[in-house]
């Protein structure tokens, strides 16, 4: 069976395998794992821009698993709907997936399990060029090289997040697997490219978005609030992957999560002031939790 195809490597990533794992060794350097991590991690909340953005808060989420779970069988990725257009959470059920690092197998297993769920179907083609899910696929690689991945596209309009609770039923019988379970977004889309501008343009407005439009979400998905961050992020364009994190959201509250950790926050303006020593009239959030 043919894997799926990098769609996004060499924009997104480094394109070669030399260029990819140098850019995740500078990732994982670059943010120090905090003391003190829960017993257990089940999940965690990633950004999915490009790495050289936010690359450093992913590899913080992922290395702060490692530091916890020497091994994971399964991450069990919702991924943001940037192309799908369907009401249905779709599921990568079968195959491999490759990546300048090489190929990943699918948990064909937990996958088929997922796709039998309401709400939910199996269907590879509408996985072909999102970038969501796949920006993750080499941390995990690199770090849990015998993991497999179970990838699942979750929409945001007119989505029931009842699959979630029952993803944590069928994970909760899997007594002989460690799976974690990974949602991708990024936050508030500021700014006169993305058509949002309710504060204007400028320092004061790319502030709002961080400190009260990002926070409101981030805060909602700390609290495990799924329904109300869903609706909130719809209604405030807060982040592009609400379902996603929706549906991880039901999930660790079904598996026990009281509440999540946050681990870091910033928007692509502050990065750009750090690393390139520049800034920008648009702005786009990024977040790292995990529960």
């Amino acid at each position: 069976m043919l894997a799926r195809q990098a769609a996004v490597a060499g924009q997104f990533y480094g394109g070669s395998e030399k260029q990819c794992l140098a850019e995740i060794e500078e990732c994982l350097s670059a943010i120090e794992v905090p003391a003190g991590l829960k017993d257990e991690i089940v999940g965690g909340i990633v950004p999915h821009a490009g790495w050289v953005f936010s690359g450093d808060l992913a590899g913080l989420v992922f290395s702060a698993i490692k530091k916890v779970h020497s091994k994971v069988d399964t991450f069990l990725i919702f991924g943001a709907s940037h192309r799908y257009s369907g009401r249905e959470a779709v599921v990568y059920d079968k195959g491999r997936w490759a990546t300048p690092l090489g190929s990943i197998d699918i948990d064909e297993e937990l996958a088929g399990q997922i796709a039998e769920l309401n709400g939910v179907k199996a269907d590879k083609n509408a996985h072909r060029d999102e970038h969501s899910i796949e920006v993750q696929v080499p941390f995990i690689q690199y770090l849990f090289p015998e993991a497999k991945i179970a990838p699942v596209i979750v929409p945001s309009f007119g989505f029931d997040v009842k699959p979630g609770s029952e993803t944590a039923s069928v994970i909760s019988k899997l007594k002989d697997k460690k799976v974690v379970c990974i949602a991708s977004t990024d936050l508030t889309h500021y700014g006169p490219r993305y058509g949002f501008c309710p504060e204007g343009v400028g320092a004061d407005a790319i502030r709002w978005a961080k400190e009260v439009n990002d926070a409101e979400f981030i805060n909602l998905a700390l609290n495990l609030e799924a329904e109300k961050l869903l609706a909130a992020a719809l209604e405030k364009s807060s982040a592009c992957g609400p379902g996603a994190v929706a549906m991880l959201v039901s999930v660790v509250k079904g598996l026990g999560k009281k509440e999540g950790i946050l681990l870091g926050h910033t928007h692509s303006n502050e990065v750009l002031e750090k690393k390139f020593n520049q800034s920008s009239q648009e702005s786009v959030g990024y977040a790292a939790i995990i529960y």
